[in-house]
């Protein structure tokens, strides 16, 4: 394969596409992204491939890029292997992740497949400063290979999991560089992974990359997409689902892959932000080229069980709308008193717990020509939405009287629009009495 003329192509695409937005970075080689929000601002801490023309993995440095709205990206700094333990040139910058604590900010880092390290700043994008001088977790640690770590804080304490096939966790003293305890094996019920997807691979059952998050009192372990759950950060886990299926992909993002298919190497992250979920991951399905990756954002959305929905990967990405498309109400940037329901029809929808509740979706383009807005709603009394720009205290714009409905099922109730703008920052105020809520599926702006 041609890789410079794909890339070439994919460069058109997106330069010629008002609204793509993943990969959230593109022609860069930012992948193995974790996340983070420190003072309202999305942080990205990311190791780096170097080439469209790698025919390996090339990896010089390690990346900090951050964002005020998951679709504006700057880079911030750049952490070199000369100004850590290692000491020199390095080409195997692997995988990254970041903590804070006491005012002090922590990046740690994989040295190739072997150990991990960590630097320090007072600021989230450094500078950075080798305080150790060797290891955090050095090669002989474990029976596992001691890299592609993940940091976790829960109820004020820090724990480091890393690893590969086998994850290990470990408690962190408070100085956020050693070790409170000997690490332990995490036990996981009935893995699956990319080179196990029948549960027969004993040798490889998982993957590298561990990650863990915790969502209404769960905690969830994940290695690329596949994830699994447990009442305890120690385990034992028991293994769920893939949050990536052949159903994900939209027209022209669902190839090529790796060699074990779609669901393999989707090193990435979950978190939250203004009570909305993502996961951010790698993909190759642009680049064509698996030593080049990019970096992709999709919403993660969470069954009445605590289970994930499959995500949606596209170039749309997250925080950014087309007009001229139907918006999914749960796909919202932020919102305040607001839960995301499911409904019947097998999806999610929001519905308010309490009056004033709002969502706000900015970046909306296409907007000037729209003359209706068209909402498919539930109400079990009448009710009302205000249209706000920007914010729930910014200019109303318009409002929507919904009658009541007729029958229990979702349906369109289409309302004039006032003072819209090309591009705008949208906020649905839900108004009136929710002990009888209104139930919002989608919306769209119409001609």
């Amino acid at each position: 394969m041609n890789f410079k003329f794909v890339y070439a192509v994919f460069l058109f695409v997106v330069t010629g596409c008002l609204y793509a937005q993943n990969p959230i970075v593109p022609n860069v080689g930012l992948n193995d992204p974790h996340i983070h929000i420190f003072n309202d601002t999305a942080y990205v801490y990311a190791s780096h491939d170097k080439s469209i023309n790698n025919t390996k993995f090339i990896m010089e440095d390690w990346w900090v890029w951050s964002s005020p709205d998951l679709v504006n990206w700057t880079k911030r700094s750049v952490l070199n292997p000369k100004d850590t333990y290692i000491g020199k040139d390095f080409t195997r910058c692997w995988a990254t992740d970041a903590a804070y604590k006491d005012g002090k900010y922590y990046f740690y880092f994989s040295e190739g497949n072997e150990q991990t390290g960590v630097v320090m700043g007072d600021t989230p994008v450094g500078p950075w400063k080798d305080v150790m001088g060797e290891p955090l977790l050095k090669s002989d640690l474990t029976p596992t290979h001691e890299y592609d770590m993940a940091v976790f804080e829960d109820n004020g304490e820090n724990y480091i999991i890393f690893g590969v096939w086998d994850y290990y966790i470990a408690k962190l003293n408070d100085d956020m560089i050693s070790l409170a305890e000997a690490p332990k094996k995490i036990e996981i019920n009935n893995p699956r992974g990319p080179y196990n997807p029948h549960g027969n691979n004993k040798k490889m059952p998982t993957d590298d990359k561990p990650f863990v998050h915790k969502y209404n009192g769960k905690y969830y372990l994940s290695w690329g997409c596949f994830y699994a759950m447990s009442d305890n950060l120690y385990g034992p886990y028991d293994y769920k689902d893939s949050v990536i299926k052949e159903g994900s992909f939209a027209e022209g993002y669902d190839a090529p892959t790796w060699p074990n298919g779609f669901l393999q190497g989707r090193h990435g992250s979950f978190f939250e932000w203004h009570n909305q979920w993502y996961y951010i991951y790698c993909d190759i399905g642009q680049t064509g080229n698996r030593y080049f990756r990019d970096s992709f954002i999709s919403y993660v959305h969470y069954k009445d069980n605590g289970e994930m929905a499959t995500i949606r990967v596209d170039g749309v990405g997250v925080g950014n709308y087309n007009a001229d498309e139907s918006i999914e109400a749960e796909d919202f940037f932020k919102s305040e008193n607001v839960l995301k329901v499911e409904n019947t029809k097998g999806g999610f929808s929001l519905q308010p717990r309490e009056s004033l509740g709002y969502t706000i979706y900015p970046n909306v383009k296409n907007l000037t020509d729209k003359t209706i807005l068209e909402l498919e709603v539930i109400a079990s009394e009448a009710s009302e939405i205000e249209v706000r720009e920007d914010n729930p205290d910014g200019a109303l714009l318009f409002t929507c009287e919904i009658p009541k409905n007729d029958i229990y099922a979702f349906q369109k109730r289409q309302f004039n629009t006032k003072n819209l703008k090309e591009n705008q920052s949208i906020c649905i105020v839900f108004k009136g009495n929710v002990i009888k809520p209104l139930i919002l599926n989608r919306f769209k702006f119409k001609n």
